[in-house]
C-alpha cells in the first residue's frame, strides 16, 4: 500500500520499452521530472497518484512492488518502471 506520503516512490526510475527509456524522477516536495518536464504529483486514495505536467493532468492506479512500479491508465493502458540505483 502506498499511502499520502509515503516516500516509496522517491527517486529515480526507468520506463521500460525501448532503448532510449524515460527517465521519471519523483522529490519529497511533491515535484516529478518525466524526462526534462517538470510537473507535480500528489497522492490519492486507493493507490491513485495524480501527475499534472504543463501538458496533461493525469491519474493513475499506482502498484510498487520492490523495484518495479507500474502505473495503470483509466482507459487500461500501463507504463512499467525499474528502480534505478
Amino acid at each position: 500500500m502506498v499511502g499520502c506520503g509515503n516516500p516509496t516512490i522517491i527517486g529515480k526510475w526507468r520506463m521500460l520499452g525501448g532503448s532510449n527509456a524515460t527517465i521519471w524522477e519523483f522529490s519529497k516536495n511533491g515535484s516529478v521530472l518525466i524526462g526534462n518536464v517538470r510537473g507535480r504529483y500528489r497522492f490519492g486514495d486507493q493507490d491513485r497518484i495524480k501527475i499534472e505536467t504543463p501538458f496533461a493532468t493525469t491519474v493513475y492506479q499506482m502498484e510498487i512492488a520492490g523495484d518495479r512500479m507500474t502505473l495503470r491508465e483509466p482507459g487500461g493502458s500501463k507504463l512499467d518502471f525499474t528502480r534505478m540505483r
